[in-house]
């Protein structure tokens, strides 16, 4: 019996999760789910599969449970992935779409010969969001310290993705510094809901070069727009970030052919969510910034490889 039949055995059908992964991806992710549908069908499944994955612990993470519960949430979600690489049966406490997701998780990974450790890196920075666990954490001082996080809540993504994409592991710093341009963005977006979670993911040296404190997030906050220094801020950031995409090309350049349309597609739309930050003024209080459905889709378009015209038929004249 295979690693992946023997997962299915122990309590998850893994292909029944690989269709719950797709709708999560395309509810919850509609970025990735756009870029993806450029992959062929194979690197797709597991794409999702990675993403409804890191979904579910996010979810346990950010969601209204308690902090203890949320733990043992994580605790759970992390066994259960054990088991499953293993063909082992699966915790107690973990039915239907769960074990099901975590069965075609498992063979995702087995498949595309995925770096377990990557998934033990993504855990720690999951449960840093925690309260209460040891390695909590929700105020980093420099980009140094932010990188402990990102590394493994986004980089390692990255690296997960270099073998279902196709790619030389020799672009797996490119991979891990593209998964932490796209986590930067995020926080750019949504530094007004980290905010209300107690979260404040921005370096704080960062911000406090252009005066801006926490004290100073919150009453931005309360009023509902972004100061002056808040907006320089971000736009600091910004160029910071787009530094980072800068650099990452290269990887995205030597991606096999049939990989490359999606990461491109998915670089674009997320770097665009830069430029519709920019177009309120850098505001991330007031609103949050969306890339509309028929942009990301334009980027997917521009993305694909550019078709080559059939030869004319010439025609000889006498």
């Amino acid at each position: 019996m295979s690693e992946a039949a023997g997962s299915e055995a122990a309590g998850g059908d893994a292909a029944r999760g690989f269709a719950i992964a797709r709708t999560v991806t395309s509810n919850a992710g509609r970025t990735y789910y756009l870029a993806s549908r450029l992959l062929p069908a194979r690197r797709r499944r597991a794409v999702h599969a990675l993403y409804a994955f890191a979904r579910i612990v996010d979810d346990a993470v950010d969601g209204e449970r308690p902090a203890p519960a949320a733990a043992d949430r994580v605790d759970l979600l992390e066994a259960g992935l054990a088991a499953a690489l293993a063909g082992s049966p699966a915790p107690d406490l973990l039915r239907g779409d769960d074990a099901d997701i975590l069965a075609a998780l498992a063979e995702a990974v087995h498949d595309n010969g995925i770096g377990v450790d990557t998934f033990e890196a993504f855990i720690r920075s999951m449960r840093m969001d925690i309260p209460g666990t040891d390695v909590f954490r929700n105020r980093y001082r420099t980009f140094d310290e932010l990188a402990d996080y990102t590394c493994g809540s986004a980089g390692v993504i990255g690296l997960q993705l270099v073998p279902i994409l196709g790619a030389d592991t020799a672009l797996a710093d490119g991979a891990a510094l593209l998964g932490e341009a796209f986590q930067l963005t995020n926080f750019l977006r949504d530094v007004a809901e980290d905010l209300r979670r107690d979260r404040i993911y921005l370096p704080l040296d960062e911000l406090a070069a252009f005066g801006v404190d926490e004290a100073s997030l919150h009453t931005d906050l309360a009023r509902g727009s972004a100061s002056r220094p808040l907006r320089r801020a971000v736009a600091h950031l910004i160029a910071v970030n787009r530094d980072q995409y800068r650099r990452a090309t290269p990887f995205v350049a030597r991606l096999p052919g049939a990989s490359r349309p999606a990461i491109t597609a998915a670089a674009r739309s997320y770097g665009d969510i830069l430029r519709v930050i920019e177009e309120t003024g850098h505001d991330v209080v007031a609103a949050r910034a969306v890339v509309p459905t028929r942009t990301r889709i334009g980027h997917a378009i521009a993305a694909l490889p550019t078709a080559v015209p059939a030869p004319s038929r010439v025609i000889r004249t006498r």
